[in-house]
């Protein structure tokens, strides 16, 4: 039975009884009910969510450059200075330092909010997963942060490690005089008068000084070198870092040999499951082999059980028919006998 205008009757009774400016009024010609009013904390946790976005993408954009990997690549990122990389690192960690403030004050707004438990529980947990997200950004930042810390300290390691220039036969400067280039600079800068040849003279004559001022540099910083002997204790500590650095790779060469060993060892286990391996496949096949033939006999046996029983089932009858007469006749005579 259909109800709907009763349903509609008392509707209309109800909001007749009610006073006038108790219901607001319904607009006919809206179908869907308005949206309830978005709390100002959604806003801004979309608004920082947006910001910290942006900083990750940024450092995972440049994050080869940054971190300086395959700078002797052609195809590698474009190279960036120390200036910058501090100047990202200023301004990531300030960015971040921003958020945990807004969202410290989301918090608090959002315990303070009016409304709903499911909203601020919904709110609550916007929030906190905001958190998750800065944190995250920021171990990102901090480990490229420590990687580059740590490879300037390996460079700077490095550089302390390197051997003098001369002891070194390879590295050390070739020693030329500087009065007979200086002579030779003179003669080329006389000649092209003599010649006349002005164009040849300049460009041999530039040659000249060119090498001249290069070996005279060379000298000099061989000089300075030279003056600038390192103390005892810097010798003492080289020394003790070289001693450490050679029994470290010593005992990385022996780790290198363990390693290899096992490795053989490995291969030799191997070889020995492959071969246990062909032998179980030719133990499976012998099985299956076995299976299948004995099934086969099971089934002649099986059907040569059948055809004896069909050829014995008339001289089971006759036997059976004599069983019977017998015992028939065996009751009458014991009856007869009485």
């Amino acid at each position: 039975m259909d109800i709907t205008s009763l349903f509609k009757a008392s509707v209309k009774t109800v909001r007749l009884k009610l006073p006038p400016q108790s219901v607001a009024p319904l607009d006919k010609n809206r179908i869907l009910q308005k949206k309830k009013p978005t709390p100002e904390v959604w806003g801004k946790a979309k608004t920082l969510k947006q910001q910290v976005t942006l900083l990750r993408n940024f450092l995972i954009e440049n994050r080869a450059a940054y971190m300086q990997l395959a700078e002797h690549l052609k195809n590698s990122a474009p190279q960036m200075t120390n200036e910058e990389r501090d100047l990202i690192d200023r301004e990531t960690e300030s960015t971040l330092a921003d958020a945990g403030t807004l969202i410290a004050g989301l918090r608090h707004e959002c315990a303070e909010l009016k409304a709903d438990r499911q909203v601020k529980e919904f709110l609550g947990l916007v929030v906190d997963s905001l958190f998750e997200y800065a944190n995250g950004i920021r171990r990102i930042a901090q480990e490229q942060k420590q990687f580059r810390q740590r490879r300037q300290m390996e460079t700077m390691h490095y550089i302390k490690l390197q051997p003098k220039m001369k002891t070194d036969p390879y590295t050390k400067p070739l020693e030329v005089p500087v009065p007979a280039e200086r002579e030779a600079v003179a003669a080329a800068v006389v000649a092209p008068a003599r010649t006349g040849d002005s164009l040849d003279s300049s460009r041999s004559a530039d040659k000249t000084m060119t090498q001249t001022v290069e070996d005279m540099q060379d000298s000099s910083m061989y000089e300075e070198y030279e003056s600038n002997d390192l103390s005892p204790e810097d010798i003492q500590m080289f020394e003790s870092e070289n001693i450490q650095l050679y029994n470290e790779l010593k005992g990385l060469s022996e780790e290198v040999e363990q390693i290899q060993r096992n490795v053989a060892d490995i291969t030799q286990l191997q070889d020995i499951f492959t071969e246990k391996i062909t032998l179980q496949n030719t133990d499976i096949d012998r099985i299956a082999t076995n299976v299948i033939g004995t099934t086969e006999n099971m089934n002649d046996a099986n059907e040569q059980i059948k055809q004896a029983i069909q050829r014995n089932a008339g001289l089971r009858v006759w036997v059976l028919f004599f069983f019977i007469v017998m015992s028939f006749t065996l009751l009458f005579l014991d009856w007869y006998n009485d």
